[in-house]
């Protein structure tokens, strides 16, 4: 399954055009992307694996490896950390993402192979396909969908999955 997020917050996959939010600043080019810059990189990205809060909700049905999110987890987000982009146990003692968010954005997460092998310091972390806020507030650079929609989509998906970030609007057809 190919899911395509495009600039105008549609996401196309399965037939179906789903809402979404983007990063604040808009896609950009991944060779331009930088670390906290709040823009999505512009690419065709792997899906590594779903992680899932499983004090909040079921197993998500899904082909993809995935491994519940533990009360001490981390993504470190410092790009002079030598752990930059990758999980972390909390505490760690550089920046990094706080995954048991009490807002609920990470109930489900899909890690995107983005800057990841290896990583280039500075050049984007923690891009994720996660849960969207109820009015689809802009993300850091992510993707995201509502929670039922993301669950939806992840029991079709596969370890051949990708998800694209495109900076051109959804087709109209």
């Amino acid at each position: 399954m190919k899911l395509v997020a495009h600039s105008d917050n549609i996401l196309l996959a399965n037939g179906r055009a789903w809402p979404c939010a983007l990063g604040r600043s808009g896609v950009v080019s991944a060779r331009t992307k930088r670390e906290g810059d709040g823009a999505s990189p512009a690419g065709i990205w792997p899906v590594r694996r779903v992680l899932w809060r499983p004090d909040r909700l079921e197993q998500p049905r899904t082909s993809l490896l995935f491994q519940p999110i533990a009360p001490d987890d981390g993504w470190c987000d410092a790009p002079d950390d030598p752990a930059y982009n990758r999980p972390v146990r909390m505490p760690w003692p550089t920046s990094h993402e706080v995954m048991t968010r009490t807002d609920g954005l990470y109930d489900v997460v899909v890690i995107l192979g983005h800057n990841d092998s290896p990583p280039i310091p500075g050049m984007g972390s923690a891009i994720f396909l996660h849960c969207a806020s109820p009015d689809y507030q802009p993300t850091e650079g992510c993707i995201a969908l509502a929670r039922t929609d993301l669950l939806t989509l992840l029991a079709g998906m596969t370890q051949a999955s990708t998800v694209e970030i495109s900076a051109s609007p959804a087709p109209t057809e």
